[in-house]
């Protein structure tokens, strides 16, 4: 067990915001950009303090109730923009509920969670309007108010974010106070996220200010942050890991810039040089398959392996040259990065050990959005690769109905898990039953330190009583040259069993260069002969029986998670 950092009490969102005021009020709280770049054009990059966030977040909150908002729900769709955190602070710490949408969901899905969200107002940049005039001029909700980042003055019926900030200005300086005597009950619903739905339709989870202020609290606890850190946000902000990293920022009065798109990140990691990288294995595998193709262009995959051989015997021997001597890898990632921390999935062991040859820090974390969302993280003492670290302080962590290798579904109890389930008692009496939150991931405990080892719907059980994990087959089989990504499943046989089968997506470029040209036929075959190879070192029962190579990509949740049920449904129809 690695000790705790001291930290600061916060009792809610409010208590946070006026606690940082007080502390950096005169810091950079953002950076970002006006508009887009073009090519090779310098935009100059616009800086917020915490001060003028503060200022901006009471103005838009005073104007919610002057709009009759008050105790009301405001949902909030948008790509990622300062903005956006203006909007979810004003709400919050005036007492409202916040419903974040995801950003890439299709009209029907934004028309359906307008509605079961119950939201009276909606927040959103341009790019849905058009989504919103059906809304409006359909009455398919309970939206009364459309308020629009984008318009300079109302139009149409829609409000301008712009115009209600400045008359928020105007109500404040005459004296109105409703936003800021605004009372926090920190143990009532205050946010409602609706989850990314991988296994099944998407639950509208309700969190608590409390909740969020535990896990805030807890993560500064374990890792050590500082009001000199930045990040580059690269997840969306509707995302409950992202949204998390957000507030820790604004706990410890550091600052935060956008990404332009995933097609950006190099460009941007090096425009705006954070300290921090919070993201997904998907994300960091496609920066390390870029540093690697980067070294082997350059010929110097052989002199590259020989110096982490050379820094690694210096490391254990305190003598620490890893950023000096990879220091071109340490640019590409904007050469100030101290950690990168992953959550959201399962991340490789090696490719976390080939970031730490180069001297790139990774810890993972694990927890859902029903846990505000972190439960566990490694960090600065407590490091044990292959784990995602030991329970954070608020939390008790146990393994239901273990099998004989210690295997059962996690438990976790804490003042961060979730107030159920809005409007499905159903799910939340399954979920928090016995008082404690069912997690529906499977894993181990070792000397305190968690492993997970799948999701329980996904396990594929077979008549002899079998259990396989497909998530441990998919990282075998995404080490095969040329396969971008896997997902194993069960198919059902006439005999009432389930035969284990892989659909792969491969990489072209790869895939190009190993057989010399595209050929759907030698594709097939070549995968087949690699997963022959896994085969041999497998127990029969966990025999890959089928393997689909088709071109299209993978039905995903914007975390890159590929949604198993959907993909599925679509294999077996």
């Amino acid at each position: 067990m690695g000790k705790y950092y001291d930290i600061r009490e916060i009792r809610d969102l409010k208590d946070l915001i006026n606690q940082t005021v007080e502390l950096y009020g005169d810091k950079p709280a953002f950076k970002f950009k006006k508009r887009m770049y073009k090519k090779d054009e310098t935009v100059e990059i616009d800086v917020m303090t915490y001060k003028e966030f503060k200022q901006e977040i009471d103005c838009f909150g005073t104007a919610l109730n002057n709009l009759g908002l008050e105790n009301e729900r405001v949902a909030l769709i948008s790509k990622n923009r300062y903005e956006w955190n203006v909007v979810y602070y004003a709400t919050t710490i005036g007492d409202k509920v916040i419903v974040p949408l995801d950003k890439s969901l299709p009209d029907n899905e934004i028309i359906s969670l307008a509605k079961r969200s119950e939201a009276k107002a909606i927040v959103f940049e341009e790019k849905y309007l058009e989504v919103m005039k059906k809304i409006k001029d359909e009455k398919l909700s309970d939206i009364e108010y459309f308020i629009c980042f984008d318009f300079d003055e109302d139009k149409d019926g829609f409000l301008s974010y712009k115009k209600l900030i400045a008359e928020g200005k105007k109500l404040l300086d005459d004296g109105n106070r409703t936003h800021l005597d605004a009372k926090i009950d920190p143990d009532k619903t205050s946010i409602l996220l609706f989850t990314s739905g991988t296994t099944s339709i998407s639950k509208a989870v309700m969190l608590s200010q409390k909740s969020i202020c535990a896990n805030v609290m807890d993560l500064n606890k374990v890792i050590k942050f500082s009001s000199d850190d930045s990040t580059l946000a690269l997840l969306p902000f509707h995302h409950a890991f992202q949204a998390l990293i957000n507030n820790v920022l604004v706990y410890i009065g550091g600052s935060m810039s956008f990404c332009d798109g995933l097609k950006y990140i190099a460009q941007n990691l090096c425009e705006y040089k954070p300290t921090v990288i919070v993201c997904v294995p998907l994300i960091l595998e496609s920066i390390h398959r870029r540093i690697l193709k980067n070294i082997d262009k350059q010929g110097k995959t052989k002199l590259v392996n020989r110096m982490k051989t050379v820094t690694n015997v210096l490391d254990k021997v305190h003598i620490k040259l890893k950023k000096k001597v990879f220091s071109e890898i340490h640019n590409a990632v904007g050469g100030n990065v101290r950690l990168i921390v992953s959550g959201a999935a399962a991340m490789d062991v090696e490719l976390i050990k080939s970031f730490d040859d180069f001297g790139i820090k990774i810890v993972q974390g694990y927890g859902l959005t029903e846990t505000s969302p972190v439960i566990s993280v490694e960090n600065d003492n407590d490091v044990k690769r292959g784990s995602v670290g030991t329970p954070l302080p608020s939390f008790e962590v146990k393994i239901e109905n273990p099998d004989e290798k210690g295997i059962g579904e996690i438990l976790a109890k804490g003042p961060a898990v979730m107030n159920g389930y809005y409007n499905n008692n159903e799910a939340t009496e399954e979920a928090l039953s016995g008082g404690w939150f069912h997690t529906g991931d499977l894993g181990y405990m070792e000397n305190n330190y968690l492993f997970i080892t799948g999701r329980k719907k996904n396990v594929i059980v077979q008549k002899n009583g079998k259990n396989i994990f497909p998530e441990e087959l998919e990282i075998l089989i995404n080490y095969i040259p040329g396969v971008e990504e896997c997902m194993v499943y069960g198919k059902p046989t006439k005999d009432n069993d389930l035969d284990v089968c892989v659909k792969i997506l491969y990489d072209k470029e790869a895939i190009n260069d190993i057989i010399g040209y595209i050929n759907e036929n030698d594709i097939h075959k070549y995968m087949k002969e690699k997963i022959s190879e896994i085969n041999k070192k497998m127990p029969p029962y966990k025999h890959i029986r089928e393997i689909l190579v088709p071109e299209e990509e993978f039905i995903k949740t914007t975390t890159g998670k590929i949604k198993r049920h959907e993909e599925l449904a679509k294999i077996l129809k």
